[in-house]
């Protein structure tokens, strides 16, 4: 593994001259930059190349979900743009991830469990059972039989997901937020810091508006970087 652990998520922004500054500052200290439905929608395939272009490891999270046949041919689209991570939600089943493993190329296919926005009472509505970890350790064992490379999970289920899968799945974990931070409007309900995290488990943290908003970019992720050694 990297001894660089931060993904910097880069969907907060308009501007696509502000998140290129933003990755040339941040590029030496990060171990990849996240691409979502707001940067691919706004920017499409000229922005993503331009970032591209800076030598970065690219996470395109799109998070993909449909039936198998239209997976795949999705992950093939996705393969010739050669990002290191891309995104499928193992809610999708075992045919839909198989069809995903099988078009890969040399991508890393992360499964999404469940969504760090979502508390027990919406998964609970939704998947008919408030016990997360019920639900991520069965979705840990999916993943593992399917032969997916990692999974996105929150970090407060990192313990027992490590514990499932030991080596064999890389843990990416949004849901992070340093010591300090506060946001009335954040929407994240499942979070811990940096530090706790990677003594959990993560192997890769990623972290957006934190960074991306702070007045200090540089000064905070070295921070990080140095509480998570």
């Amino acid at each position: 593994m990297s001894n660089k652990k931060i993904i910097i998520a880069l969907d907060n922004n308009d501007n696509i001259t502000q998140i290129l500054d933003l990755i040339t500052e941040l590029k030496n200290e990060s171990f990849a930059f996240k691409i979502g439905y707001e940067f691919f929608f706004n920017f499409g395939i000229d922005g993503y190349k331009l970032i591209q272009n800076q030598n970065v490891k690219i996470f395109l999270d799109l998070k993909l979900h449909d039936i198998p046949n239209t997976v795949k041919n999705g992950i093939q689209a996705i393969s010739k743009l050669n990002p290191f991570f891309t995104t499928i939600h193992i809610s999708g089943g075992d045919d839909m991830q198989n069809a995903a493993v099988f078009s890969k190329n040399n991508i890393k296919i992360l499964g999404v469990s469940i969504l760090t926005s979502l508390d027990e009472k919406q998964t609970e509505k939704y998947y008919y059972n408030k016990n997360l970890e019920k639900i991520v350790s069965d979705f840990t064992n999916y993943a593992l039989v399917n032969k997916l490379d990692g999974i996105v999970c929150s970090p407060l289920e990192v313990k027992f997901v490590r514990k499932i899968a030991g080596d064999k799945l890389i843990l990416v974990v949004p849901g992070i937020r340093p010591e300090d931070y506060k946001d009335k409007n954040d929407d994240q309900k499942r979070y811990v810091t940096p530090q706790e995290a990677i003594n959990l488990g993560a192997d890769f943290l990623v972290i957006g508006r934190p960074i991306t908003k702070s007045n200090n970019p540089l000064k905070l992720i070295q921070q990080i970087n140095k509480s998570i050694i």
